[in-house]
């Protein structure tokens, strides 16, 4: 079993934000891209560096396993069966991504700003499966199980069972923008210098994601929904569920990133991705001094000792290769 790791280093800081009224894009067949990210996937929406985006995203499931583990007929979103029905062009992996958006002067070098506004549940379940030959424990689990677990979005929890509700803490599993175009096609799963899958459970609403761009125009994409996560998805899914998320995305020239970063409103965080843990926690570590030592001003050696006294070093997600990450 092959895996790709994640990990991230968690320094402090403070973020600020502001408003704009979004523009909306919607899933629909000619609005997706299935399980892939491309430079040369047209784009369905072109918008100027600053403005902000409602995006709707789908669950990462078809409307027969959601209907079969006991979701309703009329609960399934029409356009999750509009796609699944119309859309063949779809893989290597398996997310259904919102997008496309051609951001207007992004160029190769620069970086998005992705500045998460807002998370909001689009429907009021999700689900949990595991399968066989996947997950961390495929010996004790050969078999397939689904879960269907109802959401309370007034409360913001998650009825996992009698007597268990988990808090909700909603982000978006698969976040990125198009690769390099000699890669072509990649698979949604593992993450990458796009960013893409990195199931990052700090990503909620208030953070914001810097992803190096690759492409013209960056070509933003995001889906995989998640109404929360542990870290990380041992089964190899979290709550997997149907998100709205108002992005503001901004160009910038002034940075130049070689891996994907982030802040939340109380730290920075640097991200190693790799499939051997020990060099994933490496990259996140010297991508961590080099933040420090270009944005703070530090000697690499302060760096390197600031990291190891104020820096948190965890373990986002795991899984196979094929579905992606640790952080």
């Amino acid at each position: 079993m092959k895996f790709t790791s994640i990990v991230v280093a968690v320094f402090l800081l403070a973020l600020t934000a502001n408003a704009q009224q979004p523009l909306q894009l919607k899933p629909t067949p000619k609005t997706v891209a299935w399980g892939y990210y491309d430079a040369s996937t047209p784009p369905v929406m072109r918008i100027k560096s600053g403005d902000t985006v409602e995006v709707q995203t789908l669950i990462t499931s078809s409307p027969t396993r959601l209907e079969g583990a006991g979701v309703k007929p009329a609960d399934v979103e029409q356009s999750l069966r509009d796609i699944y029905k119309e859309v063949t062009n779809k893989g290597p992996g398996g997310h259904i991504l919102t997008g496309p958006i051609f951001v207007e002067g992004a160029e190769p070098g620069d970086v998005l700003e992705v500045r998460i506004k807002l998370i909001k549940l689009a429907i009021p379940y999700a689900y949990n499966a595991f399968r066989p030959g996947a997950g961390f424990l495929p010996e004790d689990f050969p078999y397939a199980k689904m879960r269907i677990i109802p959401l309370d979005e007034n409360r913001m929890v998650a009825h996992f069972a009698d007597g268990i509700e988990i808090p909700l803490h909603p982000f978006f599993g698969s976040i990125g923008v198009a690769p390099p175009e000699v890669s072509g096609r990649i698979s949604s799963a593992p993450p990458w210098i796009h960013a893409g899958n990195l199931d990052n459970k700090e990503l909620v609403a208030g953070t914001t994601l810097y992803i190096p761009i690759h492409t013209k125009g960056a070509l933003f994409l995001a889906g995989d929904g998640h109404a929360g996560q542990g870290n990380g998805e041992v089964d190899i899914t979290a709550m997997e569920t149907s998100l709205i998320g108002t992005f503001q995305l901004v160009v910038r020239k002034d940075m130049h990133l070689r891996w994907p970063r982030a802040e939340t409103p109380t730290h920075y965080i640097t991200m190693g991705l790799h499939e051997d843990l020990t060099e994933a926690t490496k990259m996140a570590l010297r991508e961590m001094i080099d933040f420090l030592v270009t944005e703070k001003h530090l000697t690499r050696d302060d760096a390197y000792m600031l990291s190891s006294v104020a820096a948190d070093l965890d373990i986002s997600n795991w899984s196979m290769a094929t579905k992606a990450c640790m952080r």
